[in-house]
């Protein structure tokens, strides 16, 4: 099936858009209808479990697969048919980078820099040498963590409008992870750079992220700013004798040994919370971001 191109309204303003993403592997559903935007100069930590999805939302917004159905922006043309233009003010850095692993680190930048008219070549002379890479070796003889770092490096050296990383942090050593959310902040914070990037650590998300979307189980659960989460979204707890005053609506729903129930439940548009939460006996828990990853995705 072929994607449907399909404007919204906001396609223009923002450097990536997802309008209704369907995909799917082997019969199974890794993507539902997804909708996603950013905005510009914002900094979108896209969390979920491992599987969950996120790669695949990932590489569909940028028109590296064709999903199933629905369709994707990159500053207002379609990620399937993005012009060279456009092309040269993305940076992207796959979880697993394996691209030109015949090459030595230096061949590898001094190649990739042809197509980027604002690379910086002395930075990723004073990255390398800070980082401890040598430039003469071989792509293929470096760790996993090494070849991260020189993605991260060639991905920077761009000097992206919009910068999109899945799962950076997930072969670095606490040092380079500390380093790599500053180089993010930084550049985010001067530049302007519009930076989407995958996690499952929650803790990365809340240092340098300004927004914050949930991905489970093929859903985009909630995308809002990282600090208003902790006053948009509680946990209610309701006795079991009154499970059955239970709002409709939640995040999550989680059934209690003791019959109780456990409801990831979001304010109204007056900024209350469901009525069950006023009843004798209901409790509401403010959660840290961490908190809501974890009972959302159990």
């Amino acid at each position: 099936m072929n994607a449907v191109l399909e404007y919204p309204d906001n396609v223009s303003a923002s450097p990536l858009t997802a309008s209704g993403l369907v995909h799917c592997y082997e019969g199974s559903n890794v993507l539902t209808g997804v909708d996603l935007t950013l905005t510009p100069g914002s900094v979108l930590g896209l969390v979920g479990r491992n599987g969950t999805g996120k790669s695949t939302l990932i590489r569909a917004m940028l028109g590296l697969l064709e999903p199933l159905a629905g369709s994707a922006f990159v500053f207002g043309e379609p990620a399937l048919k993005l012009s060279d233009e456009a092309k040269s003010r993305i940076a992207y850095v796959p979880q697993q980078p394996e691209a030109l692993a015949w090459l030595t680190v230096q061949q590898m930048l001094d190649f990739v820099g042809r197509f980027y008219p604002r690379w910086d070549a002395p930075f990723i002379r004073t990255t390398l040498e800070r980082w401890k890479i040598q430039p003469n070796r071989l792509l293929a003889k470096l760790s996993p963590g090494e070849r991260q770092r020189v993605d991260l490096i060639r991905a920077f050296a761009s000097q992206p409008e919009l910068l999109v990383l899945d799962e950076p942090a997930a072969s670095l050593d606490p040092v380079a992870r500390r380093e790599l959310l500053r180089e993010l902040a930084l550049r985010a914070g001067e530049s302007g750079t519009t930076v989407l990037f995958s996690t499952h650590i929650v803790s990365d998300l809340e240092r340098v992220a300004s927004e914050v979307a949930f991905l489970h189980e093929g859903k985009l659960l909630l995308h809002c700013g990282v600090d208003e989460t902790k006053e948009r979204y509680a946990r209610l707890w309701l006795p079991a004798k009154m499970t059955s005053a239970a709002p409709s609506q939640s995040l999550s729903r989680r059934r209690n040994q003791d019959g109780s129930l456990s409801l990831i439940v979001e304010r109204d548009r007056y900024g209350q919370w469901p009525q069950a939460s006023t009843m004798p006996g209901a409790r509401i828990d403010a959660l840290g971001l961490e908190d809501l990853f974890v009972e959302i995705a159990e």
